[in-house]
């Protein structure tokens, strides 16, 4: 008796795990397919779990770069569409010069030229003022106000120092824009705001001015290089933020391929192991069902 009653003890423990077994199964697979994710819990798959939270972290990290290209590549916007106003000034500026070097001008036209180079020299100053999408001076370097101020004696002074970085990931960062003197500046701390400024000075007291027009036809020529190194150099950074976009949309890309394969349910896989489980559940039901019913004459017949 202790023998059978062991036995039928056995039987029983032995049916009730596989059911529970097989039941746990199928209601994980229910709502991977319900859900259409693999994992609800860590438990679920450790390794699988820990390298989901990593993807987690580097695709935050990914849009936070991002966002930092997008502003630096608005920065380096606003600076090219100053530089080439810049630049059209400083044509303008030089045009007026030749002009004026004729000699064929009277004091009412050098007048206007003058009038006309004093508005060039605000309106530099003013470009080279001007604010980038952070509302942050556009040129101002390492200084923290404007790019261009006004001395005491109407002279203008240039912020210097290396502008800000923006971090665009990977521990890289980018200059979005450089700072008023290493585009206006020129040798013996002169600049063109003062140089194009003076110059209509010059012509509006009249008397001669030749070697006043040749030395700033001169400079002009000079800031206007620079304006447009300044300029290629902002575009090659612009390039740069191109191509580093590029690589992380790649990589996005790439990183939610493998968040997919570890998370997602493959619901035609899933549906499938869903049925072979489900009949060897009912298979296992109806065995236990049958034998639980059979007593010990119907062993012996």
């Amino acid at each position: 008796m202790a023998i059978a009653s062991l036995s039928s003890s056995l039987f029983y423990d032995r049916a009730s795990a596989a059911m529970t077994s097989l039941t746990a199964q199928a209601d994980t697979l229910n709502t991977q397919l319900s859900t259409g994710r693999k994992l609800s819990k860590a438990s679920d798959d450790v390794v699988a779990y820990q390298r989901l939270r990593t993807i987690a972290t580097d695709a935050a990290d990914a849009t936070a770069s991002q966002a930092n290209i997008t502003t630096a590549q608005g920065v380096l916007t606003s600076a090219d569409t100053a530089l080439t106003s810049m630049t059209n000034l400083l044509q303008n500026a030089s045009e007026l010069v030749v002009q004026a070097r004729t000699g064929t001008l009277n004091d009412t036209d050098r007048a206007a030229i003058a009038s006309q180079l004093s508005s060039i020299a605000d309106e530099i100053a003013a470009l080279a003022n001007g604010k980038d999408t952070r509302g942050q001076p556009l040129f101002a370097g390492s200084a923290s106000g404007d790019a261009v101020t006004t001395n005491a004696d109407g002279s203008h002074a240039l912020a210097s120092g290396a502008t800000s970085t923006i971090p665009i990931g990977g521990g890289q960062s980018v200059q979005p824009s450089e700072n008023a003197a290493a585009i206006l500046g020129l040798a013996g701390g002169r600049n063109a705001i003062d140089v194009i400024a003076a110059l209509a000075t010059t012509l509006k007291a009249g008397g001669d001015t030749t070697d006043a027009l040749g030395s700033a036809l001169g400079d002009l020529s000079t800031v206007s290089t620079q304006v447009i190194d300044v300029q290629a150099s902002l575009g090659a950074r612009g390039a740069r933020l191109d191509l580093e976009t590029t690589r992380l949309t790649t990589v996005a890309a790439d990183r939610e391929a493998v968040r997919s394969g570890l998370e997602d349910t493959d619901y035609s896989q899933a549906a499938v192991q869903l049925q072979k489980t489900m009949t060897v559940l009912q298979a296992t039901q109806a065995s236990f069902t049958k034998l639980s019913a059979l007593n010990l004459f119907d062993y012996l017949k």
